[in-house]
């Protein structure tokens, strides 16, 4: 079911929540969180179909504020708020409440979405695209338990990762981080196995866009306390993100390597080489991993304001394009 309401107020967008409620079935119980999610307009409905899979795990109020291109949406248009209310098959297992915001109207998120959070429920906070440089400190990151970004989104992908780096507070996190799960998991129960020698050396590549390429080095660095040579090159092997892992031991290197798009080979001493899938994780999954703690990630938060700060000082980049 989907409601149009143009130019309107969030007073009526409440009242008509209600009337919904009301005269549908359609109820707001079971909704465990408000996810706010801040993009442009033309760019919503990737975000709100993630929003809407990730839902049937996570039921909840979602929230799309969308201005228009440009600062802050402040265009030539006058002040406007039209609003669209979508619940049910249209919803997946949320309501989802989509803001279009125009002139000045854009230049106020906070007011925006206040009245329509769910009371006594918890604030996550979406930048699937542009995210402010400094998220803890802005209108919406100041009412948010958690604020979620994605540098590999950004125009400069590292930078934003860096500036990150820089701003970063409890409750912060980046889809960058989210997307070494499956790699984390993989080499750590490739070092839970015998022999335990210590790793001497660690190299890891990808491609230049991948700012998961620098945490997941960063990661290795703050936890083995050893030195990384990380590469970056312009495509690793044609495809994006993270291309591999050698982790040198006495016995000989642990090689995890992405070759193709999806699928990894685990090669060790003495051990047969094994395929395992290991794809680029999507929106849905990203999202759905993200809203599953709502308390601060504080491995992410030693991760980039530590790990990555000792790597990029200290440790050896190497150019890979050369490789």
């Amino acid at each position: 079911m989907i409601v149009d309401l143009p130019d309107t107020t969030t007073s009526k967008i409440s009242k008509s929540l209600v009337k919904i409620r009301e005269e549908g079935g359609a109820v707001a119980l079971g909704r465990v969180l408000t996810l706010i999610i801040v993009t442009a307009q033309g760019e919503e409905e990737v975000a709100i179909e993630a929003a809407n899979d990730a839902s049937r795990e996570h039921p909840m109020r979602v929230i799309v504020l969308s201005t228009e291109p440009g600062e802050n949406g402040r265009t030539g248009r006058g002040a406007r708020l039209d609003a669209q209310i979508r619940v049910g098959g249209d919803a997946g297992a949320s309501e989802v409440i989509l803001l279009r915001a125009y002139g000045a109207v854009a230049s106020d998120e906070e007011s925006l979405v206040t009245g329509l959070l769910l009371p006594d429920a918890p604030v996550v906070v979406w930048w699937p695209m542009h995210a402010p440089e400094d998220v803890s400190a802005s209108s919406l990151g100041r009412i948010a338990t958690r604020r979620i970004t994605d540098s590999s989104s950004e125009s400069n992908p590292v930078e934003s990762l860096l500036a990150r780096s820089r701003s970063y507070s409890p409750g912060d996190t980046d889809f960058a981080w989210t997307r070494l799960t499956l790699w984390r998991a993989q080499l750590a129960a490739a070092l839970d196995q015998p022999p335990y020698e210590p790793v001497t050396d660690i190299e890891v590549s990808g491609a230049s866009d991948s700012p998961s390429t620098l945490l997941l080095a960063a990661w290795l660095r703050h936890q083995l306390k050893v030195p990384v040579k990380y590469g970056l090159r312009s495509r690793a092997n044609g495809s994006s993100g993270i291309h591999g892992v050698i982790l040198t031991r006495a016995s000989g290197p642990i090689e995890l390597v992405r070759d193709i798009p999806n699928v990894a080979t685990l090669s060790e001493p003495n051990q047969p080489t094994h395929t395992l899938a290991l794809p680029r994780r999507n929106l849905r999954d990203c999202l759905a991993e993200e809203l599953r703690r709502l308390d601060p990630d504080v491995l992410y938060g030693e991760v980039i304001t530590q790990g990555l700060v000792e790597m990029l000082e200290t440790d050896t980049s190497v150019d890979s394009d050369a490789s």
